[in-house]
């Protein structure tokens, strides 16, 4: 860029790829020849071939060293060879990077603190639309939808630039793939994998897959013809993978908190507890304990087609077609018990908050159900992207560009059975149940479990069916006009309409008191397993004490026996219309200008100075259903019953000024400080701004819950700050250190509110309740209230009596009437309540022993912010998620015949949420570090062959909640180990 041309060649690769990246070349370009063309620079740009792992590393460098602001990288280490499987991996290298793992595999980043849905990620310049089922609502990017094989580049830009399009405050990540202009001539690769995942050996017979080996394919070609006028480009890949994990979570959340002296329902008796919590002390208790056991094959196709033409020496447009196909089957069984809160012992941590080492309710009846489920469903998600680019010498002074694109990204169901699905069944034989928190697996324990006595039977069941779809319009035009000799005004405008659209159908049976009776079901259906082997890897799943064994089952089998034995095989598939359907329209128009300068002083210096205007106009519709009565199931289940849905529609706009300056200065040639500043926003997730009050369909004894949107919200604003000092004390080696500091307003933080919409009654508090009550029946034995109304209500209204379970209790349901009373919903939504900062700083050094081959890069990364969740507080709390340290530690060895990288990568503990399935309770992430290797062998000058080992070490990962005893999951996978080869024609 503004650099000595003696450092051109070597970053020419590097650095032509981060100026082309949002369409026009690097200023400085210019200035080195006033008459070069397009065409030219991309025949230069051939005259450095990166290969290898210190290539890859030095262009890495030089890309950081020539940028404006503070931009960080990874290049490719040769053709179709990324340093990482996974792009996220990749990622995770980079000081102030951090990735969320998804089965073993990175998915989402986190940048300097900000989590996935304020990163921003574009593809050569354009900006993604985003889907993923598993968050029907965000923004976040999901990595694992592409092959790391047709990627040339990563590009990382933490400080804001005015022609950078907007919503990444924590960084803006450009994926760059290869044009084949970029390089003259006829190239191509091929290559092929064999991938062992060890996660698919440790799973039930039930829910593995018949191989834990995997292929993987892969090309890439690109030619041009001599004079350089046209240039054709093509790559594909195809992967397959079988996996799993194992996980012990309170999936369904932590009831509370309590105050120690607290007598509700839930709280735990004033006697009968060990160290009980004080007075001013705040605690919690499991609502159920869970075993599960899961596992995914995954096929994901990747292809691209580019095609160039240059005409003339001016003139070069761009054609190009992107495809990702991620498909995923799922198989799931497992174990669970739910706690009713009744009559209790427990023993205590000690305060402010005291969490439970063992949690034991009393059941002296023997009569509860050991739950045991299973799930198969099927998903997939298809991205595509049509773009066309041109870009124009007009002349010597005047460059410019319009790039436009189609992208579209859908996610859905890939079967019959929904995109997520749950098929309960149960032994009614559970007597006393504890959990025991008092190490990092949490140990479930069963008195009185009789099999033979109780047979396992079907009880309720849920199938979901969920889809999302993202599309993005994106037009702009971009302009750099030469001023004097050493400045530039770089301009644009453009627009982006960004669709989004999410949509759920749920058909659940509530029958969770068994559906018909067990003799409908042959005992041959039910396949013995035990639980303690597939968490050999967690402290504590040793612990004798734990209820090992219980049964799987074969998903369709069971679900056929329900069927025939209910008759009714609609209540098991997912519906074809959905319940909720939420659609958002963000129509955006936006203009930039930036003036960048040399300056010839004593201590060379450059500036950058821009702003950036952006207007966005909002359109949410929201599909949601009426609510219209509230019905008692069974125990602790009572369904919210919907009627027609309805449309509604909200609209919203704002506005934002984004000024960003940059400044550089050469202390001497090989030292460098750097200051930024920039605004920068976020826009806000799509639920966050959906219309419609959407309640879900399962309530308790206590009430319900629901969620609402507010298209009125402003995005988060991050005013930031970055100050940087780097010392290249060596061709490939590098010192630097950054301090960054980010002042965020407008942030939307989640609230609830307690309503009571449509005026549904519920039956607890009700007449015929409170008449269970004066017969002696408990406030918290609701099998005992079911039981009087049942046999002393049969005919009342709202009364529908089913025939007794195996263990004499009443079936059927209960509906609210009139003069019940009024059921509570606690309402989530959202607004911009709160500020906050976050401050940090960035350790990188990289160095290469001279011509040993050996090398090593380092990074650490701490991040502070004054705002932090407090444990001890009981209601809805703000809070950022995401702020953890982390560090690498990659070392490598390379010559002519073989290459070796090892890389360790820690993240520290983090806030992972402010609510769990229970309400607003914190989630921690767990420090977690991880050990890959990778070995190279060149052959031939042609052929390679590699061998990779992720999660070496077959480490595991645990969240829990206020206190560390408090689990919320614990998840066992496993190493991933692969052989491949690449040969180059």
């Amino acid at each position: 860029m503004h650099y000595p041309k003696a450092n051109k060649k070597l970053i020419s690769l590097a650095v032509a790829g981060a100026c082309t990246a949002f369409g026009l070349p690097a200023y400085a370009q210019d200035a080195a020849s006033a008459t070069s063309d397009t065409t030219a620079q991309a025949a230069g740009v051939q005259t450095v071939v990166v290969s290898g792992i210190r290539q890859s590393m030095a262009s890495s460098l030089n890309l950081k060293r020539n940028s404006d602001g503070i931009v960080d990288g990874i290049v490719a280490e040769d053709m179709g060879k990324f340093p990482d499987t996974n792009l996220a991996e990749s990622l995770q290298r980079i000081s102030g990077v951090s990735i969320d793992r998804t089965n073993g595999e990175g998915q989402k980043v986190t940048v300097r603190g900000i989590g996935p849905d304020f990163n921003m990620v574009l593809l050569n310049g354009r900006q993604m639309p985003t889907s993923n089922l598993g968050d029907l609502n965000g923004r976040a990017f999901d990595f694992s939808n592409l092959a790391s094989e047709a990627i040339s580049q990563l590009q990382v830009y933490k400080t804001s630039r005015a022609e950078t399009p907007t919503g990444g405050i924590g960084a803006t990540i450009n994926v760059i793939t290869a044009r084949p202009l970029d390089r003259l001539g006829t190239y191509s690769s091929f290559g092929v994998k064999m991938m062992d995942d060890t996660s698919n050996k440790n799973l039930p017979n039930d829910d593995r897959a018949d191989s834990s080996f995997t292929p993987e394919f892969s090309g890439i070609y690109t030619t041009t013809s001599k004079d350089g006028k046209w240039g054709l480009g093509i790559s594909a890949s195809y992967q397959e993978r079988n996996s799993g994990y194992n996980q012990a979570a309170v999936s369904s959340g932590w009831k509370g908190p309590f105050r120690g002296d607290e007598q509700t329902w839930g709280a735990i008796p004033a006697t009968g507890a060990t160290n009980h919590p004080k007075p001013t002390d705040v605690y919690e208790v499991p609502q159920n304990l869970n075993y599960s056991f899961t596992g995914v094959k995954r096929q994901r196709t990747n292809g691209q087609l580019t095609l160039q033409f240059a005409p003339v020496k001016e003139l070069v447009t761009t054609l190009d077609y992107t495809y990702s196909q991620n498909k995923l089957q799922t198989k799931r069984n497992d174990l669970s018990a739910w706690f009713n809160f009744g009559p209790s012992t427990s023993s205590w941590t000690n305060g402010p908050v005291a969490a439970p080492l063992i949690y034991t309710e009393q059941i002296p009846a023997g009569n509860s159900d050991i739950a045991m489920g299973a799930g198969n469903f099927a998903t997939k998600t298809d991205n595509k992207s049509l773009g066309f680019n041109t870009q124009w010498r007009a002349t010597n002074d005047l460059k410019l560009e319009f790039d436009a694109h189609h992208s579209t990204a859908e996610s859905k169901a890939d079967s019959p059975l929904g995109s997520f699905n749950t098929l309960g069944t149960a032994s009614f034989s559970r007597g006393d149940t504890s959990a025991d928190f008092s190490h990092d697996f949490p140990v479930l324990s069963i008195a009185g479990a009789d099999f033979v006595k109780a047979p396992q039977q079907v009880t309720g069941s849920n199938f979901q069916n969920g889809y999302m779809k993202g599309k993005i319009e994106q037009y702009q035009v971009k302009g750099r006009l030469r001023m004097l000799e050493s400045s530039n005004l770089n301009f644009g405008l453009g627009s982006i309409k960004v669709d989004n659209r999410s949509a759920l159908s749920n058909n659940q049976s509530d029958t969770w008191g068994g559906v018909s009776k067990p003799s409908d079901y042959p005992s041959s259906l039910w396949h013995p397993a035990t639980v303690r082997g597939y968490f050999d890897q967690i402290d504590g799943s040793d612990n004798p004490n734990l209820f090992n064994n219980f049964y799987t089952f074969n998903f369709n089998e069971a679900r056929l026996a329900a069927v025939n034995a209910t008759g009714k095989p609609n209540m098991y598939q997912a519906k074809t219309t959905f319940d909720t359907d939420q659609r958002t329209r963000e129509n955006t128009k936006n203009l930039y200008l930036q003036f960048n300068t040399d300056w010839d002083t004593r201590f060379p210096m450059h500036t950058a100075i821009g702003v950036r205007y952006e207007k966005t106009d909002v359109t949410s519709t929201a599909l949601v259903p009426a609510a219209t009565s509230i019905s008692w199931g069974s125990q602790n289940e009572f369904t919210v019953n919907m009627g027609a849905p309805t449309f509604t529609t909200l609209t919203g706009k704002y506005h934002n000024l984004l000024p960003s300056v940059d400044w550089d200065m050469d202390l001497r040639s090989d030292m460098k400080v750097r200051a930024s500043y920039g605004e920068t926003i976020g826009r806000p997730r799509y639920d966050q701004i959906a219309g419609g009050q959407i309640l879900n369909t399962l309530a308790r004894v206590e009430g319900g819950t629901g969620s609402q949107g507010n298209p009125a919200l402003k995005p988060v604003k991050s005013k930031n700050f970055d100050l940087s000092f780097e010392w290249y004390y060596a061709k490939q080696s590098f010192a630097s250190v950054n301090a960054f500091y980010k002042d965020l307003e407008n942030y939307a933080g989640q609230s609830q509110v307690v309503e009571q919409p449509f005026g549904l009654h519920t039956p607890v508090g009700g007449a015929l309740w409170n008449e269970a009550l004066a017969n002696g029946c408990a406030n918290s034995d609701t099998t005992c209230i079911r039981n009087y109304i049942f046999r002393n209500h049969p005919t009342a209204p709202g009364v529908t009596r089913g025939a007794d379970d195996s263990l004499g209790n009443a079936t059927g349901s209960i509906t609210g009437q009139p003069g019940d009373p009024v059921a509570n919903f606690r309402i989530t939504s959202f607004s911009n309540q709160k500020k906050a900062s976050l401050n940090g700083l960035e350790f990188n050094v990289q160095h290469m022993f001279a011509n040993t081959g050996f090398g090593v890069s380092a990074n650490y990364t701490y991040v502070h912010s004054g705002l932090r969740y407090d444990n001890t507080s009981v209601g809805e709390q703000f809070a950022l998620v995401g702020l953890s340290n982390s560090y690498n530690v990659v070392g490598i060895f390379e010559n002519d015949f073989m290459s070796t990288r090892l890389a360790w990568n820690w993240r520290g503990e983090f806030l992972s949420s402010t609510f769990d399935s229970a309400g607003p309770n914190p989630q921690y992430t767990e420090p977690y570090g991880q050990l890959d290797l990778s070995v190279g062998f060149n052959l031939t000058p042609k052929l390679s062959v590699q061998f990779e080992a992720i999660n070496l070490t077959n480490e595991t990962t645990r969240s829990h909640g206020r206190a560390k005893e408090m689990a919320e999951y614990v998840t066992q996978t496993g190493p991933r180990y692969s052989i491949g080869a690449r040969y180059k024609f």
